[in-house]
């Protein structure tokens, strides 16, 4: 498994969509910062926990 394929791009990506059409929603306007802050914590924590549990599984 090459370093490209465990980042999860496609899932935060997600987020921060789902973020920033939320906010765009509720208030009328999208905070883009908010919106990437949310989508690179969780790209953070899923690559983390995948690492982790690869990890495990050896």
């Amino acid at each position: 498994m090459s370093f490209s394929d465990s980042l999860p791009i496609s899932e935060s990506l997600g987020v921060f969509l789902g973020v920033s059409g939320l906010d765009w929603l509720a208030d009328g306007n999208a905070e883009l910062l908010r919106a990437v802050a949310a989508g690179i914590a969780t790209g953070v924590a899923l690559y983390a926990a995948r690492a982790i549990l690869r990890r495990r599984r050896r």
